[in-house]
């Protein structure tokens, strides 16, 4: 029984020196929200993103600018928007001549999007610390 209460108490430790590896940063983009339709994208299967996942409606995805991806938002990175409650995901990259801007998915439904239209917010992203940092701090 104590074994299996400092084996819990050490598990517990471990999590939280995972979850203290990254921090969500702050930053402000121009969101706006796109759809994987075949006269959006030059792509011959409108459903396949940059990085080679399928997208389907109903996901949480966004696609980052490059210059974001420099930044930290790289793929499968966690993004938290100001107006969502949910998390989205980095799944797919836009065009070179797009700065400082994400797309969220929004399916096959145009008119949702383009109610969205284009949003100056703040966006969260859970960025990953240098773990020598950490390793460092630890000592």
């Amino acid at each position: 029984m104590l074994f299996a209460l400092v084996l819990l108490v050490g598990c517990k430790g471990e999590e939280k020196q995972q979850l203290d590896l990254h921090d969500w940063q702050p930053i402000n983009v121009t969101v706006t929200a796109y759809n994987s339709l075949p006269r959006q994208t030059t792509a011959l299967n409108a459903n396949i993103a940059a990085w080679g996942d399928t997208l389907k409606p109903g996901m949480k995805t966004i696609a980052v600018s490059r210059d974001l991806m420099r930044k930290g938002l790289k793929y499968n990175t966690m993004v938290r928007i100001d107006t969502f409650p949910d998390t989205f995901l980095v799944k797919d990259k836009m065009h070179f001549r797009h700065r400082n801007k994400i797309d969220v998915y929004m399916g096959v439904n145009k008119r949702k999007a383009k109610e969205w239209g284009k949003k100056k917010l703040t966006i969260f992203y859970l960025k990953e610390k240098d773990s020598s940092l950490l390793s460092a701090a630890l000592k």
